[in-house]
């Protein structure tokens, strides 16, 4: 990677000497639009303080599919606009990985085109072989683990957590607790996804997890489509795409979905009277984490990277913790005494150690769930 040099300027009268990094007066150097599209670092960009001046003068990010109930997503944004005064522009906050995929290449040139994704892991790293990601190594890039970031940077994970099952017990006399109880005839027209799988991530990595309940394997996500097919032919499966409303208004009394969506539905529906229960199924334990990515065109590439550093830091990890996420770096933070320990207490316990699938399982994952999903789940 070509490392980029920041350029600076006399600003305010104050003469510049950009050779040896010195100044005759305390500036904040500026940096060209051209340069900060390739800087791959804060060093590259300026240091933080010109990253910082920078941003505010483009004043914008433009953001897509962050649910403001998504990981704490609300508390995120809110929290990023108010330290940097930086509006956070969110377009189809309901959309899908694959949508936002499809954003950078449709508005590739434009104003509206995303600055930043958050994507599954499979899609950051089909969109980075397609060119479409720029490199950059936000603070604790190097505390992140070599199996949860690209090494050349182009994307790394943020936050994750585990498959789980979420219940109405209102609705539901005994709540499941295993995929195999999915199946059991108490479940009919109950059991729901957050989205297909074929684009949404948190579909996906439920179908990856019937896999592993079912005698499948990292490298075999069959038996997790035969499962939904088999949870089809019972009449158990519900092809209405969970979201808080479908959860609160009883339609998805049943959800498949991250544990830390799961948990966040039980704080917000209490005080509906609504009880909403969350386990972890011990027959199909999945972790997965969620993307960050930096669109190589963004057209507010300073706004793009601030936020990349800010999702990195202590305060951005932990508001993810706050919303019952995983962050990236807890192992890290937990070592430097940073961690919110009262909020990591709080989330769904899970025995043993998670384990990821390479990049060539989630593709061959990828391609069988492509070829099979649609007739698996048909009527």
């Amino acid at each position: 990677m070509t490392a980029h040099r920041a350029r600076t300027t006399a600003i305010g009268g104050c003469f510049v000497l950009a050779a040896l990094s010195l100044s005759a007066c305390d500036t904040i150097p500026t940096v060209a639009n051209e340069d900060l599209k390739a800087a791959a670092s804060v060093e590259e960009a300026g240091g933080m303080d010109a990253l910082v001046s920078a941003a505010k003068k483009e004043g914008t990010l433009n953001a897509i599919a962050l649910p403001r109930d998504w990981a704490n997503y609300g508390a995120i944004i809110d929290g990023f606009t108010n330290k940097y005064g930086i509006e956070v522009k969110v377009a189809q906050p309901d959309g899908t990985s694959q949508d936002e995929i499809e954003a950078i290449k449709a508005h590739e040139g434009r104003e509206t085109a995303p600055d930043v994704v958050d994507v599954g892991r499979s899609f950051a790293q089909s969109a980075a072989r397609e060119g479409l990601l720029a490199p950059y190594r936000p603070a604790g890039f190097d505390k992140i683990p070599a199996n949860q970031k690209d090494p050349k940077a182009r994307w790394h994970n943020d936050y994750g957590g585990y498959i789980s099952i979420g219940c109405n017990a209102d609705r539901v006399e005994v709540c499941p607790e295993t995929f195999a109880d999915l199946l059991k005839p108490e479940y009919k027209g109950k059991v729901a996804l957050n989205g297909d799988p074929t684009e949404a991530g948190a579909a996906f990595s439920g179908v990856y997890a019937a896999a592993l309940a079912n005698n499948g394997s990292l490298d075999d996500i069959q038996p997790g489509l035969d499962f939904f097919e088999e949870l089809k032919k019972v009449g158990n499966f519900n092809p209405v795409q969970s979201t808080p409303l479908t959860v609160e208004n009883g339609e998805t009394p049943i959800t498949i979905d991250w544990d830390y969506l799961n948990a966040s539905y039980a704080d917000q529906f209490r005080s509906k009277g609504i009880r909403w229960q969350v386990t972890v199924p011990s027959d199909g334990v999945y972790a997965e984490y969620y993307s960050q990515a930096i669109n190589k065109t963004a057209p507010h590439p300073a706004a793009a990277r601030l936020w990349q550093e800010y999702l990195n830091s202590v305060e951005g990890q932990n508001i993810r913790l706050d919303g019952y996420a995983r962050p990236v770096l807890m192992p890290a933070m937990e070592e430097e005494g940073t961690l919110h320990e009262v909020a990591a207490a709080w989330l769904p316990q899970v025995e043993g150690t998670p384990k990821f699938p390479t990049e060539a399982q989630v593709n061959k994952a990828k391609k069988t769930i492509a070829e099979g999903w649609s007739e698996a789940v048909s009527d």
